[in-house]
């Protein structure tokens, strides 16, 4: 829970530095439209139910302000799905690498006999470092919250560590 709380807050004190101290340590990547594939480990933290989780993104290119809004599709191999959308924001550091908080609203289902989440609507807040190839591709990893935001008693959340491939569309135009 610390480390979610230390996460969201680096998070959104990053976004919300001053324009002239964020343009000297990063710079917002324009990047095209992309596809993240992932693959990781649920519930790394607690192993309540831990179990391989498979998601799907699409990174839209639209900028609204600092933000691009994206959807989020996931599978957990012990029965867990997760489906939502959220804001993101891409932060260029040096010339290939891009930092990536992000939070979106989920819908879950799924509880198993170890780990119920409490409530269907799940806010996941993430951080993901990439290194940016020539071609925009990113590889990345990323760190993952899942949690209700306390709108039900029961709320453990879990953590998730993902190995991401980010696809740019123009790779895939003929």
């Amino acid at each position: 829970m610390v480390a979610a709380r230390a996460l969201i807050f680096t998070a959104m004190m990053t976004i919300s530095l001053p324009a002239t101290a964020a343009e000297s340590l990063f710079s917002l990547a324009k990047d095209t439209a992309y596809v993240t594939y992932s693959a990781g480990w649920f519930d790394i933290k607690a192993d309540k139910d831990a179990a391989p989780e498979f998601s799907l993104e699409y990174h839209d290119d639209t900028q609204l302000g600092w933000f691009k809004p994206f959807l989020h599709a996931s599978y957990v191999t012990n029965g867990m799905t997760f489906l939502g959308a959220g804001l993101l924001v891409d932060l260029q550091v040096g010339d290939n690498w891009i930092v990536q908080p992000s939070l979106a609203a989920t819908w879950w289902r799924g509880d198993t006999e170890k780990l119920d989440l409490g409530y269907p609507l799940i806010f996941r807040s993430r951080l993901e470092v990439a290194y940016r190839f020539k071609d925009k591709s990113r590889l990345g990893l990323a760190f993952t919250h899942s949690s209700n935001a306390h709108l039900d008693e029961q709320n453990p959340g879990s953590e998730t560590l993902m190995l991401n491939v980010s696809v740019p569309l123009t790779l895939f135009a003929f």
